[in-house]
């Protein structure tokens, strides 16, 4: 886009790019939440233990910030960033379906780290071209509109599998439907590097400095949303604990992450409008009520799990939108994918480790999982907003 156009001209398209790259969102998040949603039981079906849930939830989500560091970085000194977000949505959108063929436990584990290692080589990439556009209108906004438009598939995508499951299907025939988006999502990709073939480019405004230096205020960001991550539960062990613990029919699991990605979308809409007006203070309020999830998912009844997984999703609109479009903000345009992918890194990485004790404390002390989960959210909107 010529920046000596005029700005109604920007703003338009630059809205345009956030609307095509949300639909390609929109379609993927159908095919990977849509997955994610049954991902706990069936491992389940498998012989997994709570432990190894929390251990592949945990430890993709690690792969998928952790790689993000890399693909971010090369995609700011290399400036490709279409080729690596092509690449990345591969492996992100075509990995899940094939668990509908997938014949044993390692397959099973195999196929849902490969969908996260997707995730982590596209994501920082797609982050900074879309906080290039969003710029335009309000980098709340913009990520907050995206984050909707994704949200918006991550509900269509489960309430698809539990339409299967009613209609007497099993497991590996979701996987299978899954396909159908992931397929719609690739090609809308497709046109939208047809349509906007400079904005890989634009990124880049100068040369990358030899050090990178993102200052207190990113570390200090860094840090309370790592504590965010390390006390979110990962939707794998709570799915795996209503199976388990008889909570609901299997049919309901994938209706209520479809209300948690509603629940999302909303919420990312609102924090990112109110980030733009207010700063921190309003998405802080959200955080604060998404930190009482876990006490409602893994202690209450049908009701109670119900409301959890609600709050749930607020927390993950939140963290999706405001989170990012911060970021976004305290970094130089030329280091924003390298400053996503790192910001990712220490975030997946206290995922990781909180998956995994939540994980283990799943099987020794339901209780105390949630007691955990709310200090560790607590503890990081304090530093979030201190």
């Amino acid at each position: 886009m010529d920046d000596t156009a005029h700005p109604d001209r920007i703003r338009r398209g630059a809205v345009a790019f956030i609307v095509l790259i949300g639909t390609v969102s929109l379609f993927s998040d159908m095919t990977y939440e849509g997955g994610r949603s049954i991902a706990g039981p069936y491992l389940a079906q498998f012989g997994a233990s709570g432990l190894l849930v929390g251990f592949v939830g945990g430890f993709g989500e690690f792969i998928g910030y952790a790689l993000r560091l890399v693909s971010g970085y090369l995609g700011d000194r290399t400036g490709r960033y279409w080729p690596i977000m092509f690449t990345g949505y591969a492996f992100n959108l075509f990995a899940l379906p094939l668990l509908a063929l997938a014949g044993g436990l390692p397959v099973v584990i195999l196929l849902l780290l490969l969908e996260r290692t997707g995730k982590a080589i596209r994501t920082p990439v797609r982050d900074a071209m879309l906080a290039s556009a969003a710029e335009a209108k309000g980098l709340g906004w913009g990520f907050g509109l995206h984050e909707a438009m994704d949200q918006t598939g991550a509900m269509i995508g489960p309430l698809g599998i539990a339409l299967i499951l009613g209609l007497g299907g099993v497991y590996r025939q979701g996987f299978g439907f899954l396909a159908i988006p992931a397929v719609i999502g690739y090609a809308v990709l497709i046109g939208a590097r047809l349509r906007y073939p400079a904005r890989g480019r634009l990124i880049i405004k100068a040369r990358l400095p030899k050090r990178f230096d993102f200052g207190t205020a990113y570390w200090r960001f860094t840090a309370a949303a790592a504590m965010l991550a390390a006390g979110y539960a990962d939707f794998a062990l709570i799915a795996f604990h209503f199976g388990k613990a008889g909570t609901m029919a299997p049919l309901w699991i994938p209706v209520l992450y479809a209300i948690a990605m509603g629940a999302s979308g909303a919420a990312s809409l609102a924090s990112g409008s109110w980030f733009d007006r207010r700063g921190m203070i309003a998405p802080a309020i959200g955080l604060g009520l998404a930190a009482f999830a876990a006490p409602l998912v893994f202690l209450g009844g049908f009701g109670a799990a119900v409301a959890g997984v609600a709050l749930w999703g607020v927390g993950m609109g939140v963290q999706n939108s405001v989170l990012k479009a911060a970021i976004g903000g305290m970094v130089r345009t030329e280091e924003r994918a390298t400053a996503f992918g790192l910001f990712d890194l220490v975030r997946g990485t206290a995922w990781f480790a909180g998956s995994l004790l939540l994980g283990a404390l799943y099987d020794v002390n339901i209780a105390a999982l949630a007691a955990i989960s709310v200090l560790f959210q607590l503890a990081g909107i304090v530093t979030m907003i201190a």
